[in-house]
């Protein structure tokens, strides 16, 4: 039988972050082939995540990534079972990897990150849910700006355009953006613009306004109607929103006059808002 070193230990922990006596079981089981040590680990990893699966992970956190260019980011969401494992720096460390890594890759997050996932159940004792991720990816000239609220509890990711490069790099269109990731965190909007709010949802409303005319003159009731649902595309609709800053200038408002001010045209092209657990 092999002998099982200190050193030996300490270097599959340190290549699979697996507690020290896992380490040396496996070690042992292996007889101190430190590759098929790891393989067994991997499977060990395998086992204890699907019996760990039923446990509800209801904790976790939301974290961005902008890759150096700036052409592409993520937004994701991981769920662990405690908010003890949420605040550790391990584990912070762990959602930023997947967060990389979903800014690099097309993908659904949990098939992407499964065996880091196996690997941090092992580690850590408790169930990991790789849950959710958006991927922006930047073609035309503009800014990916994120936000991360709450400690990690609610996040968000706007794309600002321009027309022009130069102007993506000024202070005035950074600051601009971050404004923007601002609102949505504060204002949750579910939609960019009234085009694309789902014709049922449109229907729904106008029904509900209707039917609370009741009453009323016939040829009053359409023109209440229309009225209620500006109000209501101005509640769902990110463009149409008052400004958090300003809530007396719209956002749409507000695009056009930096646009002036920059001599750009500047638009929102889309954004994502993650809250943990919605």
């Amino acid at each position: 039988m092999a002998e099982i070193t200190a050193q030996m230990v300490q270097a599959l922990r340190e290549a699979t972050n697996v507690g020290m006596m896992e380490c040396k079981k496996a070690l042992v089981e292996a007889g101190g082939d430190k590759d098929k040590a790891i393989k067994v680990l991997r499977e060990r990893g395998v086992a204890i995540a699907a019996k760990k699966s039923s446990r509800a992970a209801n904790q976790g956190l939301i974290c961005a990534f902008v890759t150096a260019d700036g052409r592409n980011g993520s937004l994701i969401e991981v769920n662990c079972e405690t908010d003890f494992v949420a605040k550790n720096a391990g584990f912070q460390s762990f959602v930023k990897k997947l967060a990389e890594l979903a800014a690099n890759r097309d993908g659904v997050l949990a098939d992407m990150g499964r065996d880091d996932v196996v690997a941090k159940i092992t580690e850590i004792g408790e169930n990991i849910v790789a849950r959710r991720s958006v991927r922006f990816v930047r073609a035309q000239p503009g800014l990916l700006a994120t936000y991360i609220h709450l400690n990690g509890k609610l996040g968000v990711m706007v794309e600002l355009g321009c027309g022009k490069e130069a102007t993506a790099s000024t202070d005035a269109f950074k600051a601009l953006a971050l404004d923007l990731t601002l609102h949505v965190t504060a204002c949750a909007p579910q939609f960019l613009t009234r085009d694309q709010v789902d014709p049922a949802l449109v229907t729904a409303e106008r029904e509900i306004y209707a039917k609370q005319m009741q009453g009323k003159p016939e040829k009053m009731i359409g023109k209440i109607v229309d009225g209620k649902m500006q109000k209501f595309y101005g509640q769902v609709c990110f463009v149409e929103q008052g400004f958090v800053r300003d809530p007396e200038v719209t956002v749409t408002a507000l695009l056009q006059a930096k646009s002036k001010e920059m001599g750009d045209e500047l638009t929102i092209r889309r954004f994502v808002r993650f809250q943990l657990g919605e």
